[in-house]
């Protein structure tokens, strides 16, 4: 008769066979590939079930269904057995052919193209450096950041005292910020910028950006009220709604010209009243790892170079 574990412990062999199953869809087919018997599988699942205190799985007809913590506990489990994986593959290469992993979480309303520029140098990196990218809100990247999950959090707004955990704000840079629109669009404005964007529609990030919040202070300054006809956390999708002609955006000066050679917009004036910040929020004070390290590295010698 198996003892239940004690509290605080997890059967890892347990959270597999509970993975196995989740994974595969059903108690048979997960059975077949670990060559375990069904009722053994079903005596595990629930003895890690009594030692978390909740149910994981529940009857959906003739199958199983995750319940909510059942999916909770999955995602864990997936990136336990995925790392333990990656583990084992990096332990049987050779030492000096070992990779390097870097995940960065990018925030929704970060430029792409500036995330493209800023780890571009882990792509050329040498030794090679197995790159993975996870976007989301700067709350979870932060929570992921403080469990290990992420290795550097990239932000267009540095981590306020509210937000739970100990991470690093580091400033990478800053960028005026140009309006631009597409051709049909721009013909039908009257006057000069920025005069020209009262009234106009304007396809913005949404209230919790900074830089959405910047955009109504400068508007405010200069007595011009655009016409907000949709708002995005994304800032990819916001330049897509702009080809269709429907508003005017806002964008970082420091990726205008591929911007207006991607998209087809034409520039609409530029601005020093609003200035977008980029951060690499780290969970330690000083960078250690060699991919964030060559990063920052190029990001130093490209505004010596725009000094000079």
């Amino acid at each position: 008769m198996e003892v239940l574990p004690e509290a605080g412990f997890l059967n890892y062999h347990h959270l597999r066979y509970f993975w196995t199953v989740a994974t595969e869809g059903s108690l048979r087919r997960a059975s077949e590939k670990l060559r375990v018997s069904q009722p053994s599988m079903c005596t595990q699942i629930k003895l890690l079930e009594a030692s978390l205190g909740e149910t994981l799985f529940r009857p959906s007809g003739r199958s199983l269904e995750l319940t909510e913590f059942g999916q909770l506990v999955c995602g864990y489990a997936e990136e336990i057995f995925t790392l333990g994986g990656e583990i084992l593959r990096t332990t049987k290469q050779a030492p000096g052919v070992r990779s390097l992993r870097l995940h960065v979480g990018i925030v929704d309303s970060f430029p792409k193209l500036m995330s493209y520029d800023i780890l571009r140098p882990v792509l050329e990196h040498e030794p090679p450096v197995q790159l993975t990218c996870h976007e989301g809100k700067l709350a979870d990247l932060v929570s992921q950041l403080n469990t290990h999950r992420i290795d550097v959090v990239l932000s267009d707004e540095p981590i306020s005292p509210g937000i739970a955990g100990k991470a690093f704000n580091n400033l990478l840079g800053t960028s005026d910020v140009t309006f631009c629109a597409m051709p049909g669009f721009a013909k039908k404005l009257k006057g000069r910028f920025p005069r020209n964007l009262d009234g106009a529609a304007a396809l913005l990030p949404t209230h919790n950006c900074n830089l959405r919040r910047d955009l109504e202070k400068f508007f405010g300054s200069i007595g011009v009220q655009p016409c907000v006809v949709a708002e995005f956390e994304d800032a990819a999708l916001t330049k897509i709604v702009a080809t269709s002609g429907k508003g005017f955006i806002a964008v970082p000066t420091v990726v205008e010209s591929e911007v207006v050679e991607r998209y087809g917009f034409v520039l609409l004036g530029r601005t020093k009243e609003v200035q977008t910040q980029f951060y690499a929020i780290t969970a330690e004070r000083r960078f250690t790892h060699p991919a964030i390290i060559a990063i920052t590295k190029k990001l130093r010698t490209a505004r010596k170079k725009t000094k000079a």
